[in-house]
């Protein structure tokens, strides 16, 4: 069973490859029609954490935003940093 790690939380994944690419796909295309009721703009970003898992592009994007957020966090909110699995660079007493 495929996971992806983001944000010190771990999510499962379907296990076949075009399953997962459809399911991205999918969740992409309904984030674009956030306007309407029951879809979301939510949809995109976790469309692209699942795609993240089989095509290249889309890991990229989603290392290259979870090392902001994480810098981000750190910079700005150490405690929550710390929560979400960032490390702030400092000791724990």
């Amino acid at each position: 069973m495929h996971s992806v790690k983001f944000g010190g939380r771990k999510f499962h994944l379907p296990g076949h490859p075009v399953v997962r690419i459809i399911l991205g796909g999918l969740l992409i295309l309904g984030g674009f029609l956030g306007f309407l009721p029951i879809l979301g703009f939510w949809m995109v970003p976790l469309g692209l954490l699942i795609l993240a898992v089989d095509v290249p592009i889309a890991r990229r994007l989603r290392r290259r935003a979870e090392i902001r957020l994480g810098r981000w966090l750190v910079s700005k909110h150490p405690k929550w940093a710390r929560r979400f699995g960032f490390s702030s660079g400092e000791k724990a007493t």
